[in-house]
């Protein structure tokens, strides 16, 4: 919204804390445009251009270049400000105690043991094996570093992209990280702008490439939802440019041609298309089409934003399999794209924040500190010199001082140097506050930025109470990412099944989550002491203990393989299920081996008197007898 003060127009809005910025903020709200060009793009939307403005902004801070930037307005004296790295250092801590030590993919119910009916003992084999298979996806794919890449970004600039699709070639879904400037959601006025959007344009410039002849022109990636339609295939317009055409039937007499309905597809009675997609229990009538296409920037005359570009310019690109990617249907029901704020949005917003949006006024004055320590450290380390009496020579240049000068001055002389060393000791002190208001308007402890020597630390206690605002940093970071990741790993299953990849084959998906290691620092003796006394005391399970154990950062590949280890060396335990039991076949499988069953004891056979000897027979048992 915009509030009024004379000619000034102030913007409140998620990029309201650059406003104080000259460059950012014009007099009409608006950023400089010699500054920030790409957001004065004709085809960039009006409300999206301060965001653009503020992620090259950031992402200035964050490479020690914000001096370039405050050169195009105030001019060559402005690259004389120090930048010695604090905005990075900030956003690589933030970044790691997000992400903790590891990530792993958890899915619920995979590593739970003892089920006692036939459907719970099939639903942990199915959650064991989407398990396995997120895993080593997630180990092919690379996918702890594309999480720090992404995180990276939305750290710095607030927000981060990733973007799913299946690769025929190399038989898995691909996952690729993507500058959030590039990222145009469309949002519904009426809507909530927090709801999954359904129509995303991934959107930048390509520069003129005069080695092929090529002018400069502006690609768009678009995704959206819509309803089935029928069946196209690929083809050229009267002008030999690829596009897409709908599949006719041969007319057959009075019968004229009709659309041909894609594979599975069914036209119901109200005349819409379902789809019955593997995900799902019912019909779904929605569908993802993908649209890939370039324009020339000289064709864009009208005033086009990267929502209504005209298609009739548009070169729509090919894909690896030869299908025209204007409109294609991708035979899935969501958007492949998923949006990472840094935060938890406002209500009403769509949009994180950045981890360096709040502080970055003190960067300011750390730079300006900086940059007066540097010139008071010259006059310091080289003093200023004064001679009273007369000169020592005719020269100026003999009045140089170096190592090892002697003046010689004449009767009465004097000299005299002036000390700036307490102006260069206020401005460090000044620094360090500046550097611990920082530290504490971002909730980073110095033991997160590592500027605290470990002997300096009371106690554990006074250390766990100082990590407390890193703490709540943490945890509501972590909630703003929770659900994203989540629904990534669903989205990787649906677009495994729909690849119809063998490996996946009978699989049926499963809710699963990205589980972030610890970030503080954690007493391994202790932690292991706790649970070694909760398992036995049998106030808590194995499979719980094994996983607080990985947590804290015990050496562990597989929590089952791990249970199944211990179990195996547990004889004891093994005769006390014998005992409850009398079941040779639970104590097998509690010890992981195959045990054959107790042959039964022959019976005995006892003879008949008739049948003994005579010379074996007790003649007083058989007179009694």
């Amino acid at each position: 919204m915009g509030l009024f003060s004379g000619i000034k127009d102030v913007i409140i809005d998620a990029w309201g804390w650059a406003n104080y910025k000259p460059i950012f903020s014009d007099t009409l709200g608006m950023p400089h445009r010699r500054a920030f060009p790409e957001a004065a793009a004709s085809w960039v939307p009006v409300d999206d251009e301060r965001r653009l403005a503020a992620y090259k902004l950031l992402a200035a801070y964050a490479n020690n270049q914000a001096s370039e930037l405050a050169e195009l307005r105030d001019g060559p004296a402005a690259r004389d400000r120090r930048e010695f790295g604090d905005p990075s250092l900030f956003i690589e801590a933030i970044l790691a105690n997000v992400l903790g030590r590891e990530q792993t993919i958890v899915v619920p119910g995979a590593e739970q043991n003892g089920s006692t009916t036939a459907a719970a003992a099939t639903d942990q084999a199915m959650a064991e094996r989407v398990q396995t298979q997120l895993r080593d996806w997630a180990v092919d794919e690379l996918l702890p570093m594309r999480i720090m890449q992404t995180e990276r970004k939305a750290v710095t600039l607030g927000d981060g992209v990733y973007l799913l699709y299946a690769d025929p070639a190399k038989r898995r879904v691909r996952v690729k990280t993507y500058d959030p400037g590039f990222y145009y959601p469309v949002l519904g006025e009426d809507g909530d702008a927090s709801d999954y959007p359904e129509r995303v344009h991934l959107a930048w410039d390509l520069p003129e490439d005069k080695k092929r002849g090529l002018p400069a022109r502006l690609r768009r990636v678009t995704y959206e939802l819509g309803w089935i339609l029928p069946a196209t295939a690929s083809g050229v317009d009267r002008t030999g440019r690829p596009v897409r055409a709908p599949l006719m039937t041969e007319p057959d007499g009075d019968t004229p041609a009709q659309p041909i309905l894609g594979p599975g597809d069914i036209l119901t009675e109200s005349g819409f298309i379902a789809r019955e997609y593997p995900w799902n229990d019912e019909a779904s009538y929605v569908t993802c089409y993908l649209t890939d296409a370039t324009w020339d920037l000289g064709d864009l005359k009208a005033p086009h934003d990267v929502d209504n570009l005209p298609l009739d310019k548009a070169h729509f690109a090919t894909g690896p399999s030869g299908e025209v990617l204007d409109h294609l249907d991708l035979m899935i029901d969501f958007v492949p794209v998923i949006h990472i704020p840094n935060t938890v949005p406002d209500a009403e917003e769509h949009w994180g924040t950045s981890s360096l949006a709040k502080v970055l006024q003190v960067f300011d004055e750390l730079s300006g500190t900086d940059t007066d320590s540097a010139k008071a450290s010259a006059t310091t380390g080289s003093p200023i010199l004064a001679i009273t009496g007369g000169r020592a020579s005719g020269k100026r240049s003999d009045l140089a001082m170096a190592p090892g000068t002697v003046f010689e001055l004449p009767e009465g002389g004097r000299l005299d140097a002036v000390d700036t060393s307490p102006q260069l000791a206020e401005l460090r002190n000044q620094r360090t506050d500046l550097s611990e208001r920082a530290a504490t308007n971002a909730r980073l402890p110095a033991v997160a930025l590592g500027t605290i020597n470990p002997s300096e630390v009371p106690s554990g206690y006074a250390l766990e109470i100082s990590l407390g605002p890193l703490d709540s940093l943490v945890s509501s970071m972590r909630l703003a990412r929770a659900h994203k990741y989540a629904l990534l790993l669903k989205f990787v299953q649906r677009l495994s099944l729909a690849g119809q990849y063998p490996d996946w084959a009978g699989i049926r998906p499963q809710r699963a989550l990205l589980a972030f290691g610890p970030y503080t620092p954690t007493d391994k003796a202790a932690v292991l002491d706790q649970v070694t006394k909760a398992v036995e005391g049998g106030v808590m399970s194995l499979e719980t203990g094994i996983r607080i154990l990985a947590e804290a950062g015990w050496p562990m590949d597989d929590a089952e393989t791990e249970i199944q280890l211990i179990q195996s060396r547990r004889f004891e335990q093994a005769r006390l299920l014998a005992d409850a039991t009398g079941s040779t076949k639970a104590v097998g499988d509690y010890l992981g081996i195959d045990i054959d069953p107790d042959p039964e004891p022959p019976v005995v056979q006892l003879p008949s008197s008739g049948d003994v000897a005579p010379e074996l027979r007790d003649p007083q048992r058989e007179e009694s007898g």
